[in-house]
């Protein structure tokens, strides 16, 4: 059976945008398709990556202890951390919004932060340790991330409907900005990753083989 080679291994770069396949001296050049700039590799990608990660994982804490918005009423005020609305919903017997609004805004960004730190951490160190399955977790992140700005748009909406005067105000508080700033962060820390990097300790030790 013949090996599958790489895209290093046959000497081709892929544009980043419109996945455009070019040789590997064009790299530096615009995309003939659709003008962005191609790379062998994103520059910088682990430094950018670490700095992007670390910084969400430092505001992941705030972002789940503090408060994510206050609620006003005729009967007084109430400051709801992420966990406590889940908890309320399920004692409300919104099961299935509290289930979302838990995976969406705990599960998803934790596990995202879990996997980010292991994909470059792995990398860092050149490893060749399941390569594909390290590269079909990085496209899972990719793909669940969408799904964590939830509970910000939750606390928008309601900071933008609920405001009846005296009657009852909803107002967003710190937590929401450092969730807001976690989701965001972790993006960042997604898009400046080069999954490719992944695969160039392979390619370097099948040249020496």
């Amino acid at each position: 059976m013949t090996a599958v080679q790489t895209a290093a291994q046959v000497g081709v770069i892929e544009c980043p945008h419109c996945t455009a396949i070019f040789r590997r001296s064009q790299a530096g050049l615009r995309c003939t398709r659709c003008g962005a700039l191609l790379h062998w590799r994103k520059p910088h990608s682990l430094r950018r990556t670490w700095a992007f990660l670390l910084a969400a994982m430092a505001l992941y804490l705030p972002a789940n202890l503090l408060p994510v918005m206050t609620t006003g009423t005729l009967f007084g005020t109430q400051s709801n951390t992420i966990m406590s609305g889940v908890l309320y919903l399920w004692e409300d017997g919104s099961y299935f919004v509290a289930a979302v609004v838990f995976c969406a805004s705990i599960v998803i960004p934790l596990f995202k932060l879990v996997v980010l730190l292991m994909l470059v951490a792995t990398t860092q160190f050149r490893s060749t340790w399941r390569p594909l399955e390290r590269t079909q977790l990085y496209a899972l992140v990719e793909l669940v991330g969408r799904w964590s700005m939830v509970d910000v748009f939750v606390v928008a909406l309601l900071a933008a409907l609920v405001q009846v005067g005296p009657l009852a105000t909803v107002k967003p508080e710190p937590g929401a900005i450092a969730f807001g700033a976690v989701v965001v962060l972790t993006m960042l820390a997604s898009m400046s990753f080069d999954p490719r990097l992944i695969w160039d300790p392979i390619d370097t030790h099948d040249r020496k083989a």
